[in-house]
């Protein structure tokens, strides 16, 4: 009997039946050395990363809200003054003059409004980013640290 018709006897169902000893296989490989305590630094610092660009993600959305909020409340306010102006103006065609100018400063403040909040989200999205890509960059410096360690 061969050796590869030893290793690959059938078993009772007609399957092959490999018989083959893997420790020795194993046993010859080299398992790098693993610094646990780095290894979970490193983990920590990912996780304080993390949590600190989250922090960032929420601090930003919650100034959003508010300036939202502020803008919002801005607007209701120089609404209504607008249409207690627009009651007091009598001639027709001084009141369409009027409302073509309150139609052209609103929708320039709503452009202004709409670009500082896009602005306030993006650079709140570029620091959580910042803060995650910098410590992913650093946990590849760490794991290649180790490995060289390891060996």
């Amino acid at each position: 009997m061969t050796a590869a018709s030893t290793a690959a006897k059938k078993s009772a169902n007609g399957a092959p039946n490999f018989n083959m000893d893997f420790s020795k296989y194993i046993a010859d490989f080299k398992f790098p050395k693993v610094d646990v305590d780095a290894l979970v630094a490193s983990q920590t610092k990912t996780v304080e990363a993390v949590s600190s660009a989250n922090r960032t993600a929420v601090e930003g959305a919650q100034a959003v809200v508010k300036r939202h909020n502020e803008v919002v409340q801005s607007m209701m306010t120089e609404m209504s003054d607008a249409m207690k102006e627009l009651a007091s103006i009598e001639k027709p065609q001084e009141r369409a003059a009027k409302q073509a100018q309150i139609c052209k400063s609103t929708y320039e403040r709503a452009v202004a409004n709409a670009q500082e909040i896009g602005d306030m989200i993006a650079k709140s999205n570029a620091e959580a980013f910042s803060t995650v890509n910098k410590r992913f960059l650093e946990s590849l410096d760490e794991a290649a640290a180790l490995l060289r360690k390891g060996n």
